[in-house]
Parts: C-alpha cells; structure tokens; sequence
C-alpha cells in the first residue's frame, strides 16, 4: 500500500494545532522574563521540528487508515497498515476489518437469498409479472418472458399487456387515499382472453403486497392459462348436446312407430312388418352408439397406461380384412395388403390397435368409390417406429374438416353418415387408442382424390 503525499495544507494545520499549546507556554515564560530571547527562539524550533516529525508520522497513519477503509468499502481485502502511531487508529482500522468480513458474509447471504428468491419465480409454471406503485414492470419470470417476449424494466405494464380489464383491476389495487392508505382489498382476480395465434384463456390473479419489496415491487400478476378447461369445458358440453341428440333422433321414431302400431297399423300386416323393420334399424342404431360411448369411456379411463406387449401387425390386418372382406365384395371394392417383409412387431394391445384398423379400413370401404381399391400399407419408420397407412379413392375431404375429424360426433356429411351406419364415434376411438400407445394418426386428403389414415406407432426393439 503505497504512501500518498499529504496536503500541505493539512499538514499546517496539523502542526499549527500541535505547536499552540508548547508555543504558547514558551511565550508566556518569555514575557515573564523566566526565559530570554535566544533560548525561547531555539526551544521553539526545537519543539517545532520535532513536532512536525511526529505529526507527519501520525498524518500518515491517519492516511493509510482512510485508504484501508476505502478499499475496504470497495468490497476488496487489502492488507492491515501498521499504524504504530496512532494506536487508536489502528483499532478502528481492525474494527472496520471486522465489521467488513461481517458485512460481506451478510451480502453473499443476501445474494444467495435473492438468487434462491429468483429461481423459485423461474421455476413457477404459471407467468408472473411485478409492478411498482405506479405499475411500471420490476421483475418478471421466464414464463411470462415466454408467454409475452423480452419484457424490459421499467416499462408500464401496458405497454405488454394491452387488457382494459386488467389494467383496470391493478390501478384500482393500487388505488390509495390521501393518507396513503390503500381503497381496495390486497388482491382480486380477471378473466381475460389472449390474442393468438393460439389464442388463451387466462386467468390473472392480483395480490398487493403489504408493503413495497426491496426491488420496488407491490404488485404480483399471475397469468394462469385455463384454455385446456375451457376446451374440456365446452367439448364436455358439445358431447352431451350431441349424444342426447343421437339418442333423441332414434327413440322418437321408436315411440312414434310404437304409437301407430298401437293405433291405426293395429292390424295392418303390410304396415307393421315395415315399421317393425325400421324399429329395428333404429334400435341397432342405438346399440352401436352406446356401444361406441362405453368402449371410448373405457379407452378414456386407462389412456395413461401404456401398453407394452408385443404385436404382430399383419395378423391384425389380415384379421381385419377377414372381417370386412364380405362388406368391401357388398361394394364391389377389393382391399388390397402390402407388408414391408422387414416390418416388426409394434408395442401395444392386439385388441385395441384391430378396433384402430377396423375402424379405419371400414371407413375407407364405406366411403370408397365402387370399383377402386382401399390400400393397406404397413413399413416400418427408422429404428424405433413403424407406420400403417390406410388408403381409398373415394371422394376425399375438405382441407377445412381434417383438422377437426377427429371430434366426438363431427361428420362432414351427417346425413350420408347415418345413412352409411356411422356414429360418429370412429376416429375419436382411433385418436384416444392412438394416444394410449404413445403413436400418431395422420390425415392426408384432397377432395375427388381419395384419403390417407397413417398411423405412426412405436416398434419392438
């Protein structure tokens, strides 16, 4: 720690105060004629020297220890000076290092804390946003930098969230009398919709804090995304209407077929054997359609159980085609198989993946025109996957309807559908199997070139 040349002034001063008192008794004694001119002159000059050695020598201490603790204030650990000349100094200086040591313990301490503090918001699956008092953003986490982009400090939260509701709902949390207290209670809530794409439904919860935080905050915005509820919400609510409407459709003409048979076609033979016919269809119908609810209610329940046993996709198919051979002969459509010869086994449940198949390859034959082929194709897809595709030539699908195929009851041609026996239940069964087994369904279709099912499964290894 190299010595810094002291201010003259200071050094003037310094002895100037040191000198008064010696100075001032020599004085005293000359005019009292105790001591005569000379010796008074040397004594002052002696004392003079001397002093001014000593002062120089305890200015310097006094130096050294205003740079220790200088360096010390700058978060740096320099050397203890000897201070040999001030002796209470050099208490101070060990006292300052002392108070130093505790005070950078205390800063880590505080750093760790905040940096915990920061990775527990990180680590919040739901986006959150602090404010200050006058709702300028302080802190955010990396979901909300996720969901709304790089949100700079300092910023008005408007600025990223452009919501009148919510902006609302925090100016009135922040809302305070003129005494300083706060109108409102410490914390409210706001639906509200995002723009997409996609689009979200969240739900932003506000909470006061009961005093500003160290950073500036008062003000937490938790964005909490209810759009898969709302979704289920609504499917839930569409599934009802439209399974109450499948139903609906055939017990009317039931009751009504049973009123008339009751009434006027009492002993018309003609009459009734028509009616009971029509009776039957309707109430095979029916059983289809439950049969289909219980066994996507069943599939439902153990969607997140995967299957793990081995199966062999060409007895499947070929089983299948078995069973739809005399429906495809009906139609004068030929199902053609091809099966890659190095195609493994696939991870699942034999029973599911027949249900997947048949109701994939009766679809194609249904909708088929007469006269054409429904291709079955079955490869296998890198080193862990296999695919099947399921093709037909019939009229093929809108680009609008595929995305959508896959809902409970969605048909493209209702009418066409009933007529062919459909519920509307198929591929919705196909997806949540398709799901279970951890595979992908892909559909491929142009309207007058037919329609391609894929679905993507995991190989045997």
């Amino acid at each position: 720690m190299a010595d810094q040349a002291i201010p003259l002034r200071r050094t003037l001063l310094a002895n100037a105060v040191a000198l008064g008192p010696s100075w001032g008794a020599l004085a005293v004694l000359y005019a009292t004629g105790e001591l005569n001119g000379r010796v008074t002159l040397l004594a002052m000059a002696g004392i003079a020297v001397l002093t001014g050695l000593l002062v120089q020598r305890y200015l310097g201490s006094l130096a050294r220890f205003a740079r220790f603790v200088g360096e010390l204030s700058d978060a740096r650990e320099p050397v203890m000076p000897r201070l040999s000349f001030a002796p209470a100094t050099e208490e101070l200086a060990t006292a300052a290092a002392t108070l130093a040591v505790g005070w950078r313990r205390q800063r880590a301490s505080i750093d760790n804390l905040a940096a915990s503090a920061q990775a527990i918001v990180d680590g919040l699956p739901d986006p959150l946003i602090a404010v200050d008092r006058q709702r300028r953003i302080v802190r955010t986490n990396l979901a909300a930098l996720s969901l709304l982009g790089p949100v700079g400090p300092e910023r008005d939260i408007s600025t990223v969230l452009r919501q009148p509701q919510l902006l609302a709902a925090i100016d009135a949390l922040l809302e305070t009398l003129g005494d300083g207290n706060f109108v409102r209670a410490d914390q409210s809530a706001v639906e509200l919709s995002l723009a997409g794409p996609p689009e979200l439904d969240v739900v932003a919860h506000l909470r006061r804090l009961p005093r500003a935080a160290a950073d500036g905050s008062l003000a937490l915005i938790v964005l909490h995304d209810t759009t898969a509820l709302r979704r289920a919400e609504r499917m839930r609510a569409e599934f009802v209407a439209n399974a109450s409407h499948e139903l609906k459709t055939p017990i009317a003409g039931l009751a009504g077929f049973i009123e008339t048979l009751r009434g006027p076609a009492r002993d018309d033979v003609a009459a009734r054997e028509r009616f009971l016919g029509i009776m039957a269809e309707q109430a095979d119908r029916m059983r289809r359609l439950v049969d289909d609810l219980l066994m996507l209610s069943r599939i439902e329940q153990h969607e997140h159980a995967r299957p793990e046993a081995a199966v062999d996709l060409g007895r499947v198919l070929r089983s299948v085609i078995d069973l739809l051979q005399l429906k495809a002969s009906s139609r004068n459509v030929r199902i053609e198989l091809a099966l890659d010869p190095m195609l493994p086994s696939a991870v699942g449940d034999f029973d599911e993946l027949t249900i997947v198949f048949q109701n994939l390859v009766d679809n194609a034959v249904k909708y088929a025109k007469p006269a054409t082929p429904v291709r079955i194709a079955a490869r296998p897809v890198g080193a862990d996957r296999l695919s099947v595709a399921v093709s037909d030539e019939g009229d093929g699908i809108p680009a609008t309807h595929l995305p959508r195929l896959t809902e409970r009851f969605y048909r493209v041609d209702t009418a066409r559908s009933r007529q062919l026996g459909g519920t509307g239940l198929g591929l919705a069964i196909v997806k949540h199997i398709v799901n279970r087994h951890r595979g992908r369904l892909d559909i491929q279709s142009s309207p007058g070139k037919g329609s391609t099912f894929t679905v993507t499964l995991p190989a045997v290894r």
